[in-house]
């Protein structure tokens, strides 16, 4: 739980997840506080070296004759915060930023490390805050601890308190916009992420979620616009993300218009070759195209690389079955159905809190 000091809003509580996201990596320094205690200087010192280790072991040691430094505990929960990241590169975890966001690619140790580290993050802003009002950056790391754990009502409050304190916040404002999205929210999520683009033109993450929650709201000309606006900002720059070229193509795949999709796929292949969304879309492309053979090619590789995805079997075994392959059309069939039952038959994140009896605080 995470409380503010005087003329505080109501605290905050820690909710449940195990979705994982690139926050935790690439999050600012805490420009805005107040002029540090001289005593912490060295901790801060290894914090921007990035001995994230021995400047938590600083901190508690300062923290051990002086409990109620409000300096203390928000600069121990940031670096917190930071080990989360400092581990995600350690696992290889830097994929696309929409990939970490959206998806549960964490599990096991990894997972429970980021939901370990984000709660005893938030432990620290709630003591600092018995002393003193957390400002515009605490608030933004409060949040991303609370999107770390995919409590994203708590991280809407507190990156909506976060710009409030900071407008000029570039970073804050892209969460913000993924917190709204998350929440289906799906025009402020495109208001948090223009004010992003106004701090920082040619955004390229930014502009590319503009287009998702445009596409979300069933606006297929202006999202296919800010993918196009993505591509040519990437173009650019040194570093190229798959992810404007795969949904513009899926676009274009719902519109049947097949021969347009195929060039940005293979172009978002190139960039990324190991994502299965990219084959898949590929697959589909092709076998609209009557290219059964490289529709095969594609959606075989997009089933190594995600081979428990149900959909994805029974795609393979129709184009199998198009190419006059019976014996493997018939096990990817079967295949698809085992894991439609096993999916069936698991328990949902819900459920299974509600049996460990972890279940939102309030």
């Amino acid at each position: 739980m995470v409380e503010q000091g005087p003329s505080s809003t109501t605290p905050a509580s820690a909710g449940q997840g195990s979705a994982s996201s690139r926050a935790a990596g690439n999050a600012g320094k805490p420009d805005d506080t107040p002029v540090p205690a001289p005593a912490l200087v060295p901790a801060r010192q290894l914090l921007q070296l990035g001995k994230l280790s021995e400047a938590e072991a600083a901190t508690r040691r300062h923290l051990q004759d002086h409990a109620d430094s409000a300096e203390a505990h928000f600069l121990l929960g940031f670096i917190l915060f930071r080990e989360i990241g400092e581990k995600w590169r350690e696992a290889g975890k830097e994929q696309g930023e929409s990939l970490l966001y959206n998806s549960g690619d964490a599990s096991g140790s990894l997972a429970e490390f980021r939901d370990a580290k984000a709660k005893e993050s938030l432990v620290e802003f709630t003591a600092g805050a018995r002393s003193r009002r957390p400002n515009a950056f605490d608030l933004k790391i409060v949040a991303l601890d609370y999107i770390l754990l995919k409590d994203y009502v708590d991280a809407d409050n507190w990156l909506t308190g976060s710009v409030q304190g900071d407008s000029r916040d570039a970073q804050a404002w892209y969460y913000l916009g993924r917190t709204k999205y998350s929440e289906s929210q799906f025009p402020q999520s495109i208001e948090a992420f223009e004010q992003c683009l106004k701090l920082e033109p040619h955004n390229v993450q930014a502009e590319y979620n503009v287009g998702l929650s445009f596409e979300a709201l069933g606006k297929g000309d202006q999202a296919m616009q800010a993918f196009e606006n993505a591509i040519a900002w990437e173009a650019e720059g040194p570093v190229k993300d798959p992810e404007p070229f795969i949904e513009l193509a899926h676009l274009y795949l719902q519109e049947n218009q097949p021969e347009k999709a195929v060039p940005y796929l293979l172009q978002s292949i190139a960039i990324r070759p190991n994502v299965s969304k990219a084959h898949e879309e590929l697959g589909k492309a092709y076998s609209l195209l009557e290219r059964l053979p490289e529709a095969q090619g594609e959606l075989e590789k997009a089933v190594v690389l995600e081979p428990a995805t149900a959909s994805l079997r029974c795609m393979l075994g129709k184009v199998y079955r198009q190419e006059g392959m019976v014996s493997r059309a018939k096990a990817e069939f079967d295949r698809c159905v085992a894991l439609q039952q096993r999916q069936s038959a698991k328990p949902s994140e819900a459920e299974l809190e509600k049996e460990k009896g972890t279940g939102h605080e309030e």
